[in-house]
Protein backbone atom coordinates (compact mmCIF):
# COMPACT_ATOMS: atom_id res chain seq x y z
CA UNK A 1 0.00 0.00 0.00
CA UNK A 2 1.11 3.68 -0.72
CA UNK A 3 3.18 5.44 2.39
CA UNK A 4 2.62 8.88 1.20
CA UNK A 5 5.68 10.94 0.69
CA UNK A 6 7.80 8.80 2.36
CA UNK A 7 11.03 8.45 0.12
CA UNK A 8 10.56 4.40 -1.87
CA UNK A 9 14.20 4.59 -2.88
CA UNK A 10 15.14 4.30 0.45
CA UNK A 11 16.95 0.92 1.65
CA UNK A 12 15.68 -0.55 4.07
CA UNK A 13 18.02 -1.06 7.10
CA UNK A 14 20.27 -3.60 7.05
CA UNK A 15 18.32 -5.83 10.26
CA UNK A 16 15.70 -5.88 7.68
CA UNK A 17 17.07 -7.03 4.59
CA UNK A 18 15.63 -10.24 3.10
CA UNK A 19 18.24 -12.07 4.06
CA UNK A 20 17.18 -11.34 7.57
CA UNK A 21 14.07 -11.75 7.30
CA UNK A 22 14.40 -14.87 5.62
CA UNK A 23 16.37 -16.33 8.05
CA UNK A 24 14.41 -14.89 11.01
CA UNK A 25 11.32 -16.74 9.56
CA UNK A 26 12.91 -20.11 9.39
CA UNK A 27 13.89 -20.00 12.73
CA UNK A 28 10.60 -18.94 13.68
CA UNK A 29 9.01 -22.02 12.03
CA UNK A 30 11.89 -24.10 13.20
CA UNK A 31 10.56 -23.30 16.62
CA UNK A 32 6.81 -23.19 16.24
CA UNK A 33 7.69 -26.95 14.67
CA UNK A 34 9.19 -27.67 18.08
CA UNK A 35 6.82 -26.35 20.09
CA UNK A 36 4.22 -28.20 18.32
CA UNK A 37 5.19 -31.18 19.02
CA UNK A 38 5.75 -30.50 22.68
CA UNK A 39 2.05 -28.77 22.32
CA UNK A 40 0.57 -32.14 21.64
CA UNK A 41 1.93 -34.05 23.50
CA UNK A 42 1.27 -32.16 26.75
CA UNK A 43 -2.03 -30.49 26.01
CA UNK A 44 -5.68 -31.36 25.25
CA UNK A 45 -6.17 -28.96 21.97
CA UNK A 46 -3.26 -29.86 19.65
CA UNK A 47 -1.57 -27.89 17.55
CA UNK A 48 -0.96 -29.91 14.42
CA UNK A 49 -3.52 -29.57 12.01
CA UNK A 50 -6.33 -32.80 11.75
CA UNK A 51 -5.62 -32.86 7.70
CA UNK A 52 -1.47 -33.66 8.60
CA UNK A 53 -2.57 -36.72 10.08
CA UNK A 54 -5.03 -37.47 7.38
CA UNK A 55 -1.81 -36.90 5.34
CA UNK A 56 0.37 -39.10 6.96
CA UNK A 57 -1.77 -41.82 7.52
CA UNK A 58 -2.21 -42.02 3.71
CA UNK A 59 1.51 -41.90 3.18
CA UNK A 60 2.42 -44.65 5.74
CA UNK A 61 -0.59 -46.76 4.07
CA UNK A 62 1.97 -46.21 0.10
CA UNK A 63 4.98 -46.60 2.21
CA UNK A 64 3.61 -49.80 3.09
CA UNK A 65 2.64 -51.03 -0.55
CA UNK A 66 -1.33 -49.77 0.12
CA UNK A 67 -3.49 -47.36 -1.27
CA UNK A 68 -3.15 -44.17 0.21
CA UNK A 69 -7.56 -43.86 -0.59
CA UNK A 70 -7.76 -46.59 2.61
CA UNK A 71 -7.35 -43.45 4.79
CA UNK A 72 -10.83 -42.45 4.63
CA UNK A 73 -11.11 -38.55 4.15
CA UNK A 74 -7.86 -38.23 2.22
CA UNK A 75 -8.76 -36.57 -1.18
CA UNK A 76 -5.51 -35.49 -2.87
CA UNK A 77 -3.18 -36.77 -5.43
CA UNK A 78 -1.10 -39.55 -5.12
CA UNK A 79 1.73 -37.46 -4.92
CA UNK A 80 1.07 -35.94 -1.51
CA UNK A 81 1.77 -38.89 0.32
CA UNK A 82 4.32 -39.90 -1.92
CA UNK A 83 6.38 -36.82 -1.13
CA UNK A 84 5.25 -37.51 2.90
CA UNK A 85 6.59 -41.31 2.71
CA UNK A 86 10.10 -40.11 4.40
CA UNK A 87 7.57 -39.53 7.14
CA UNK A 88 7.68 -43.25 8.20
CA UNK A 89 11.51 -43.74 8.20
CA UNK A 90 12.66 -40.41 9.79
CA UNK A 91 10.64 -38.41 11.56
CA UNK A 92 6.54 -37.69 12.33
CA UNK A 93 7.39 -33.51 11.76
CA UNK A 94 8.93 -34.55 8.20
CA UNK A 95 6.01 -33.14 6.95
CA UNK A 96 5.84 -30.01 8.89
CA UNK A 97 9.44 -29.27 7.56
CA UNK A 98 9.03 -29.63 3.86
CA UNK A 99 5.56 -27.36 4.19
CA UNK A 100 7.15 -24.76 6.11
CA UNK A 101 10.65 -24.74 3.79
CA UNK A 102 7.74 -24.21 0.68
CA UNK A 103 6.38 -21.27 2.69
CA UNK A 104 9.26 -19.72 2.65
CA UNK A 105 10.33 -20.51 -0.43
CA UNK A 106 6.59 -18.45 -1.58
CA UNK A 107 8.73 -15.40 0.32
CA UNK A 108 11.56 -16.04 -1.53
CA UNK A 109 9.19 -16.25 -5.17
CA UNK A 110 7.69 -13.05 -3.99
CA UNK A 111 11.09 -11.08 -3.53
CA UNK A 112 11.85 -12.59 -6.95
CA UNK A 113 8.87 -11.45 -8.75
CA UNK A 114 8.77 -7.98 -7.63
CA UNK A 115 12.70 -7.40 -8.15
CA UNK A 116 11.73 -8.34 -11.81
CA UNK A 117 9.66 -5.82 -11.97
CA UNK A 118 11.65 -3.32 -10.31
CA UNK A 119 10.24 -3.01 -7.49
CA UNK A 120 12.17 -0.61 -4.82
CA UNK A 121 13.56 -2.60 -2.55
CA UNK A 122 11.86 -0.98 0.50
CA UNK A 123 8.59 -1.78 -1.23
CA UNK A 124 9.70 -5.27 -1.43
CA UNK A 125 10.89 -5.89 2.05
CA UNK A 126 7.47 -4.82 3.43
CA UNK A 127 5.20 -6.72 0.54
CA UNK A 128 7.36 -10.25 1.68
CA UNK A 129 7.02 -9.01 5.44
CA UNK A 130 2.89 -9.35 4.18
CA UNK A 131 3.53 -13.14 3.73
CA UNK A 132 6.19 -13.90 5.83
CA UNK A 133 5.01 -12.37 9.33
CA UNK A 134 1.31 -13.17 8.98
CA UNK A 135 0.21 -15.15 11.82
CA UNK A 136 -1.87 -17.07 9.44
CA UNK A 137 0.42 -18.25 6.89
CA UNK A 138 3.38 -19.47 9.63
CA UNK A 139 1.14 -21.64 11.43
CA UNK A 140 -0.50 -23.18 8.50
CA UNK A 141 2.80 -24.79 7.37
CA UNK A 142 4.05 -25.30 10.38
CA UNK A 143 0.53 -27.32 12.14
CA UNK A 144 0.89 -29.53 9.14
CA UNK A 145 -0.98 -28.37 6.02
CA UNK A 146 -0.03 -28.60 2.35
CA UNK A 147 -1.52 -25.37 1.11
CA UNK A 148 1.85 -23.77 0.79
CA UNK A 149 3.25 -26.14 -1.85
CA UNK A 150 0.79 -24.95 -4.25
CA UNK A 151 1.35 -21.17 -3.28
CA UNK A 152 5.08 -22.00 -4.05
CA UNK A 153 4.46 -23.91 -7.31
CA UNK A 154 1.91 -21.04 -8.53
CA UNK A 155 4.44 -18.56 -8.04
CA UNK A 156 6.84 -20.29 -10.04
CA UNK A 157 4.75 -20.73 -13.17
CA UNK A 158 4.20 -16.88 -13.10
CA UNK A 159 7.95 -16.47 -12.38
CA UNK A 160 8.96 -18.89 -15.75
CA UNK A 161 6.16 -17.02 -17.83
CA UNK A 162 8.31 -13.93 -16.94
CA UNK A 163 11.29 -15.34 -18.39
CA UNK A 164 9.62 -16.14 -21.34
CA UNK A 165 10.16 -20.39 -20.22
CA UNK A 166 6.65 -21.62 -21.80
CA UNK A 167 7.37 -25.10 -21.63
CA UNK A 168 8.62 -24.86 -17.86
CA UNK A 169 5.97 -23.23 -16.52
CA UNK A 170 3.13 -25.33 -18.61
CA UNK A 171 4.87 -28.37 -16.98
CA UNK A 172 3.99 -27.02 -13.46
CA UNK A 173 0.74 -25.63 -14.27
CA UNK A 174 -0.39 -29.22 -15.23
CA UNK A 175 0.99 -30.59 -12.45
CA UNK A 176 -0.40 -28.38 -9.94
CA UNK A 177 -3.74 -28.35 -11.17
CA UNK A 178 -3.66 -32.33 -10.82
CA UNK A 179 -2.28 -31.61 -7.14
CA UNK A 180 -4.64 -29.17 -6.53
CA UNK A 181 -7.90 -28.59 -9.18
CA UNK A 182 -8.94 -24.52 -8.27
CA UNK A 183 -5.83 -23.55 -10.50
CA UNK A 184 -7.89 -24.33 -13.52
CA UNK A 185 -9.44 -20.78 -12.97
CA UNK A 186 -6.26 -19.55 -14.16
CA UNK A 187 -6.06 -21.24 -17.35
CA UNK A 188 -7.99 -18.52 -19.28
CA UNK A 189 -6.33 -15.45 -18.46
CA UNK A 190 -3.08 -17.36 -18.76
CA UNK A 191 -3.61 -18.19 -22.16
CA UNK A 192 -4.97 -14.83 -23.15
CA UNK A 193 -1.65 -13.12 -22.29
CA UNK A 194 0.33 -15.96 -24.20
CA UNK A 195 0.36 -13.25 -27.29
CA UNK A 196 2.78 -13.33 -30.47
CA UNK A 197 2.90 -9.64 -29.91
CA UNK A 198 4.65 -10.35 -26.22
CA UNK A 199 5.95 -14.42 -26.30
CA UNK A 200 8.93 -14.59 -29.27
CA UNK A 201 11.00 -17.19 -29.68
CA UNK A 202 14.31 -17.31 -27.70
CA UNK A 203 13.48 -13.57 -26.31
CA UNK A 204 12.39 -13.39 -22.85
CA UNK A 205 8.66 -10.98 -23.44
CA UNK A 206 9.70 -7.49 -21.72
CA UNK A 207 7.74 -6.62 -18.62
CA UNK A 208 6.26 -3.29 -17.52
CA UNK A 209 7.80 -2.07 -14.56
CA UNK A 210 6.65 -0.72 -11.35
CA UNK A 211 7.30 2.98 -12.70
CA UNK A 212 5.71 3.00 -15.98
CA UNK A 213 1.90 1.96 -16.77
CA UNK A 214 0.99 3.83 -13.34
CA UNK A 215 -2.94 3.97 -14.29
CA UNK A 216 -6.25 3.40 -12.39
CA UNK A 217 -8.03 0.81 -12.98
CA UNK A 218 -9.78 1.35 -16.18
CA UNK A 219 -13.01 2.74 -15.92
CA UNK A 220 -13.30 5.63 -18.71
CA UNK A 221 -15.07 4.21 -22.41
CA UNK A 222 -11.84 4.78 -23.92
CA UNK A 223 -9.69 2.55 -21.62
CA UNK A 224 -12.38 0.16 -21.72
CA UNK A 225 -12.58 0.10 -25.27
CA UNK A 226 -8.64 -0.69 -25.77
CA UNK A 227 -8.88 -3.46 -23.18
CA UNK A 228 -11.77 -5.07 -25.11
CA UNK A 229 -10.02 -4.65 -28.36
CA UNK A 230 -7.03 -6.20 -26.75
CA UNK A 231 -9.34 -9.15 -26.09
CA UNK A 232 -10.88 -9.52 -29.25
CA UNK A 233 -7.16 -9.93 -30.79
CA UNK A 234 -5.80 -12.30 -28.45
CA UNK A 235 -8.88 -14.06 -29.29
CA UNK A 236 -9.04 -14.11 -32.79
CA UNK A 237 -5.37 -15.42 -32.57
CA UNK A 238 -6.35 -17.91 -29.78
CA UNK A 239 -4.47 -20.94 -31.86
CA UNK A 240 -1.03 -19.09 -31.64
CA UNK A 241 2.27 -21.24 -31.09
CA UNK A 242 2.85 -20.03 -27.52
CA UNK A 243 -0.69 -21.25 -27.27
CA UNK A 244 -1.16 -24.35 -28.27
CA UNK A 245 2.37 -25.40 -26.98
CA UNK A 246 0.83 -24.29 -23.35
CA UNK A 247 -2.04 -26.32 -23.62
CA UNK A 248 -0.83 -29.34 -24.93
CA UNK A 249 2.44 -29.53 -22.44
CA UNK A 250 0.15 -28.67 -19.78
CA UNK A 251 -2.91 -31.02 -20.53
CA UNK A 252 -0.45 -33.65 -20.99
CA UNK A 253 1.21 -33.56 -17.88
CA UNK A 254 -2.15 -33.79 -16.53
CA UNK A 255 -3.08 -36.61 -18.36
CA UNK A 256 -0.17 -38.34 -17.15
CA UNK A 257 -0.73 -37.64 -13.73
CA UNK A 258 -3.86 -38.38 -13.53
CA UNK A 259 -3.56 -41.71 -15.89
CA UNK A 260 -0.84 -42.79 -13.76
CA UNK A 261 -2.62 -42.06 -10.60
CA UNK A 262 -5.56 -44.26 -11.98
CA UNK A 263 -3.17 -46.94 -12.93
CA UNK A 264 -2.21 -47.58 -9.29
CA UNK A 265 -5.31 -46.42 -7.89
CA UNK A 266 -8.07 -46.95 -10.14
CA UNK A 267 -11.59 -45.56 -9.03
CA UNK A 268 -10.53 -44.26 -5.52
CA UNK A 269 -8.63 -42.40 -7.23
CA UNK A 270 -10.78 -40.41 -9.71
CA UNK A 271 -13.39 -40.54 -7.14
CA UNK A 272 -12.20 -39.24 -4.00
CA UNK A 273 -9.28 -36.91 -5.88
CA UNK A 274 -11.39 -35.09 -9.01
CA UNK A 275 -14.63 -35.88 -8.99
CA UNK A 276 -15.34 -34.98 -5.20
CA UNK A 277 -14.20 -31.67 -5.13
CA UNK A 278 -16.70 -31.02 -8.28
CA UNK A 279 -19.68 -32.19 -6.45
CA UNK A 280 -18.91 -31.71 -3.14
CA UNK A 281 -21.65 -30.60 -0.11
CA UNK A 282 -20.82 -30.82 2.87
CA UNK A 283 -23.38 -30.12 5.47
CA UNK A 284 -20.85 -29.40 8.34
CA UNK A 285 -21.16 -25.43 9.03
CA UNK A 286 -18.44 -23.48 7.27
CA UNK A 287 -18.00 -20.06 5.95
CA UNK A 288 -19.94 -20.65 2.46
CA UNK A 289 -23.53 -19.16 2.31
CA UNK A 290 -24.43 -22.52 1.10
CA UNK A 291 -23.75 -24.53 3.92
CA UNK A 292 -27.04 -23.70 5.45
CA UNK A 293 -29.16 -24.83 2.20
CA UNK A 294 -27.32 -28.24 2.45
CA UNK A 295 -27.46 -28.65 5.70
CA UNK A 296 -31.35 -28.71 5.57
CA UNK A 297 -31.21 -31.11 2.51
CA UNK A 298 -28.71 -33.50 2.79
CA UNK A 299 -30.99 -36.64 3.54
CA UNK A 300 -32.22 -35.41 0.13
CA UNK A 301 -29.69 -36.84 -2.46
CA UNK A 302 -28.65 -33.47 -4.66
CA UNK A 303 -28.43 -34.28 -8.69
CA UNK A 304 -25.45 -33.76 -10.24
CA UNK A 305 -27.40 -30.88 -12.07
CA UNK A 306 -27.53 -29.22 -8.37
CA UNK A 307 -24.49 -29.63 -7.53
CA UNK A 308 -23.06 -27.82 -10.19
CA UNK A 309 -25.75 -25.26 -10.47
CA UNK A 310 -23.85 -23.57 -7.80
CA UNK A 311 -21.07 -23.01 -10.10
CA UNK A 312 -22.78 -20.76 -12.13
CA UNK A 313 -21.74 -17.66 -10.25
CA UNK A 314 -18.49 -18.62 -9.96
CA UNK A 315 -18.01 -19.10 -13.36
CA UNK A 316 -20.08 -15.45 -14.22
CA UNK A 317 -17.76 -13.49 -11.56
CA UNK A 318 -14.67 -15.57 -12.92
CA UNK A 319 -15.47 -14.44 -16.71
CA UNK A 320 -16.17 -10.72 -15.84
CA UNK A 321 -12.87 -10.44 -13.88
CA UNK A 322 -10.95 -12.24 -16.60
CA UNK A 323 -12.12 -10.22 -19.63
CA UNK A 324 -11.67 -7.25 -17.22
CA UNK A 325 -8.19 -7.46 -16.18
CA UNK A 326 -6.46 -10.59 -18.13
CA UNK A 327 -3.99 -7.95 -19.15
CA UNK A 328 -2.98 -7.49 -15.57
CA UNK A 329 -2.06 -10.98 -14.96
CA UNK A 330 -0.85 -10.94 -11.23
CA UNK A 331 -3.79 -9.07 -9.94
CA UNK A 332 -5.93 -11.09 -12.23
CA UNK A 333 -5.08 -14.30 -10.66
CA UNK A 334 -5.49 -12.56 -7.01
CA UNK A 335 -9.13 -11.18 -8.62
CA UNK A 336 -10.29 -14.87 -9.48
CA UNK A 337 -8.70 -16.28 -6.26
CA UNK A 338 -10.78 -13.95 -3.95
CA UNK A 339 -13.97 -14.45 -5.95
CA UNK A 340 -13.62 -18.14 -6.34
CA UNK A 341 -13.17 -18.77 -2.43
CA UNK A 342 -15.88 -16.49 -1.73
CA UNK A 343 -18.05 -18.17 -3.80
CA UNK A 344 -17.34 -21.45 -2.92
CA UNK A 345 -20.12 -24.55 -1.70
CA UNK A 346 -17.81 -24.91 0.68
CA UNK A 347 -14.90 -22.35 2.25
CA UNK A 348 -12.21 -22.86 5.13
CA UNK A 349 -9.87 -20.96 6.50
CA UNK A 350 -7.39 -22.92 4.99
CA UNK A 351 -8.54 -21.62 1.62
CA UNK A 352 -7.23 -18.05 2.45
CA UNK A 353 -3.84 -18.51 2.24
CA UNK A 354 -4.55 -19.40 -2.10
CA UNK A 355 -4.89 -15.89 -1.99
CA UNK A 356 -2.73 -14.71 0.48
CA UNK A 357 0.22 -16.11 -1.39
CA UNK A 358 -0.41 -13.57 -4.26
CA UNK A 359 -1.51 -10.41 -1.95
CA UNK A 360 2.21 -9.26 -1.82
CA UNK A 361 2.51 -9.31 -5.73
CA UNK A 362 -0.09 -6.38 -5.79
CA UNK A 363 0.32 -4.27 -2.86
CA UNK A 364 3.20 -1.97 -4.81
CA UNK A 365 0.47 -1.37 -7.09
CA UNK A 366 -2.14 -0.15 -4.78
CA UNK A 367 -3.09 3.36 -3.59
CA UNK A 368 -4.95 2.63 -0.80
CA UNK A 369 -2.94 4.09 1.98
CA UNK A 370 -2.72 1.96 5.53
CA UNK A 371 -4.22 4.45 7.71
CA UNK A 372 -7.52 4.80 7.35
CA UNK A 373 -8.90 2.74 4.24
CA UNK A 374 -6.49 0.04 4.47
CA UNK A 375 -7.63 -0.64 8.20
CA UNK A 376 -10.74 -0.44 7.70
CA UNK A 377 -10.96 -3.05 5.15
CA UNK A 378 -8.62 -5.05 7.24
CA UNK A 379 -10.85 -4.57 10.43
CA UNK A 380 -14.22 -5.04 8.29
CA UNK A 381 -12.56 -8.48 6.65
CA UNK A 382 -11.11 -10.02 10.22
CA UNK A 383 -14.43 -8.01 12.24
CA UNK A 384 -16.47 -10.61 9.56
CA UNK A 385 -14.77 -13.21 9.98
CA UNK A 386 -14.81 -13.38 13.96
CA UNK A 387 -18.28 -12.80 14.22
CA UNK A 388 -19.09 -15.91 11.99
CA UNK A 389 -16.40 -17.82 14.61
CA UNK A 390 -18.03 -16.61 17.70
CA UNK A 391 -21.78 -17.89 16.32
CA UNK A 392 -19.61 -21.16 15.21
CA UNK A 393 -18.61 -21.90 18.57
CA UNK A 394 -21.73 -21.41 20.37
CA UNK A 395 -23.00 -24.20 17.43
CA UNK A 396 -19.95 -26.33 17.92
CA UNK A 397 -18.68 -26.24 21.46
CA UNK A 398 -21.86 -25.37 23.51
CA UNK A 399 -24.48 -26.89 21.20
CA UNK A 400 -26.55 -23.85 20.80
CA UNK A 401 -29.15 -24.19 18.03
CA UNK A 402 -28.00 -20.78 16.18
CA UNK A 403 -27.46 -22.15 12.54
CA UNK A 404 -29.81 -19.35 11.35
CA UNK A 405 -27.67 -16.68 13.07
CA UNK A 406 -24.62 -18.60 11.36
CA UNK A 407 -25.86 -18.31 8.06
CA UNK A 408 -26.33 -14.86 8.55
CA UNK A 409 -23.18 -14.38 9.77
CA UNK A 410 -22.13 -16.57 6.36
CA UNK A 411 -23.88 -13.57 4.19
CA UNK A 412 -21.83 -10.78 6.09
CA UNK A 413 -18.91 -12.32 5.64
CA UNK A 414 -19.72 -12.76 1.54
CA UNK A 415 -20.64 -9.06 1.77
CA UNK A 416 -17.42 -8.49 3.72
CA UNK A 417 -15.52 -9.88 1.02
CA UNK A 418 -17.25 -8.18 -1.71
CA UNK A 419 -16.68 -4.62 -0.58
CA UNK A 420 -12.79 -5.46 0.59
CA UNK A 421 -12.47 -6.72 -3.11
CA UNK A 422 -14.40 -3.71 -4.90
CA UNK A 423 -12.06 -1.28 -2.81
CA UNK A 424 -9.01 -3.27 -4.08
CA UNK A 425 -10.16 -2.87 -7.48
CA UNK A 426 -10.42 0.98 -7.36
CA UNK A 427 -7.28 1.18 -5.65
CA UNK A 428 -5.58 -0.31 -7.61
CA UNK A 429 -3.29 0.88 -10.27
CA UNK A 430 -3.79 -1.20 -13.87
CA UNK A 431 -0.55 -2.29 -14.90
CA UNK A 432 -0.28 -5.09 -17.80
CA UNK A 433 2.27 -7.59 -16.95
CA UNK A 434 3.91 -7.76 -20.05
CA UNK A 435 4.69 -4.82 -22.85
CA UNK A 436 3.30 -5.58 -26.06
CA UNK A 437 5.38 -5.39 -29.40
CA UNK A 438 3.65 -2.85 -31.54
CA UNK A 439 1.46 -3.16 -34.10
CA UNK A 440 -0.29 -2.23 -37.20
CA UNK A 441 -3.21 -2.88 -35.75
CA UNK A 442 -2.65 -1.29 -32.24
CA UNK A 443 -1.53 2.14 -34.02
CA UNK A 444 -4.68 2.06 -35.83
CA UNK A 445 -6.48 2.19 -32.46
CA UNK A 446 -4.25 4.88 -31.46
CA UNK A 447 -5.27 6.93 -34.26
CA UNK A 448 -9.28 6.14 -33.33
CA UNK A 449 -8.65 7.84 -29.96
Amino acid sequence: MSRGSENTDDEPPKWMSFRSLLVFSMFLRVFLIVYGEWQDAHMEVRYTDVDYIVFSDAASLMASGESPYKRTTYRYSPLLALLLTPHSFFHRSFGKFLFSASDLLVGWFIHTILKERKVPEKICTYSVMVWLFNPFTFTIGTRGNCEPLVCAMILWIIISLMQGKLAQAAFWYGLVVHFRVYPIIYALPIILVLDSQVFRSDQKPPLEDWNTGQTKTPTSNTEKKTILFNLLTALKSLFSRERIMFALISGGVFLACNAVSFYFYGHEFLHEALLYHLTRTDPRHNFSIYFYHIYLHYERQFSAVEKLISFLPQFTVQFALVSCFWQDLVFCIFLQTVAFVAFNKVITAQYFVWFYCLLPLILPWSRMKLKWEGLLCIILWIGAQTHWLLWGYMLEFKGLNVFLQLWAASLLFLAANTFVLVKIIQRHRFSPLFRRYESSSQKHVKKLH
